[in-house]
């Protein structure tokens, strides 16, 4: 089967945060958690240190087997349907000064979830991040409304700085989809991938590539200008 396939490259602008929990009994600890006798979250620091609380809940990279981090094409792909949701609430207006929808790419689909979950596949699987500099962990406030009032917990993650490059090829099966595809690569100068993205983390311009390397369209020149 014929693809049309565009070779990327972004660059991160801020620091993209792991999403993969750290600790490897997560499934079995959230069930036990449940149980009756469960300790509290005070009684289990206290039972295994501060350090050791921490890092079984940080949030980190997967990773392969030589210790590169990685993200995963679920995640690109992930990001495509949020940023193609968000571009179709757009909207213009008409001769008449009538509200209409906007001429967006993304206007132009339908359905679209099913549209990226069938015809639009990103390769490799595993997605290695070029790291610039080291990885970090970062620690944020995670707020939330409950019926006994706002509760405030803090969060750790480990985090890709700012300047790492992701390379990946995107694979549509329909040609019409690629203009698409370069319109949701722009949004993520707005709004990125990975946790805390609502606040800037996980921005990036993006190039594409030939099949040699050399860069041949994106937006990463252009906003570099804009933003000097």
């Amino acid at each position: 089967m014929k693809t049309y396939d565009m070779r990327v490259r972004i660059t991160l602008l801020e620091g993209l945060l792991g999403t993969s929990s750290n600790d490897k009994e997560v499934y079995s600890n959230f069930i036990g958690s449940k149980a009756p006798d469960a300790p509290t979250m005070e009684e289990e620091i206290a039972g295994i240190g501060t350090d050791a609380f921490e890092e079984k809940t940080t949030t980190v990279f997967h990773r392969l087997e030589d210790g590169t981090p990685i993200i995963y094409d679920y995640q690109i792909r992930g990001f495509f349907k949020e940023s193609c949701g968000a571009l179709n609430r757009l909207v213009g207006k008409d001769e008449n000064g009538k509200k209409k929808k906007s001429d967006t790419e993304s206007s132009k689909i339908t359905a679209h979830k099913k549209v990226v979950d069938q015809l639009i596949f990103v390769k490799p699987r595993k997605i290695p991040l070029k790291i610039n500099g080291e990885i970090n962990k970062v620690q944020r406030p995670l707020r939330a409304q409950t019926a006994q009032g706002e509760r405030v917990a803090l969060a750790s993650s480990e985090m890709a700085p700012a300047g790492t490059t992701i390379e990946f090829t995107v694979k549509c099966l329909s040609a019409e989809h690629i203009p698409a595809v370069r319109e949701w690569l722009d949004y993520g100068y707005w709004h990125g991938l990975g946790q805390w993205r609502n606040s800037g983390a996980g921005s990036f311009v993006w190039e594409e590539l030939d099949e040699n390397g050399k860069v041949i369209g994106g937006n990463k020149a252009e906003m570099e200008e804009l933003s000097a």
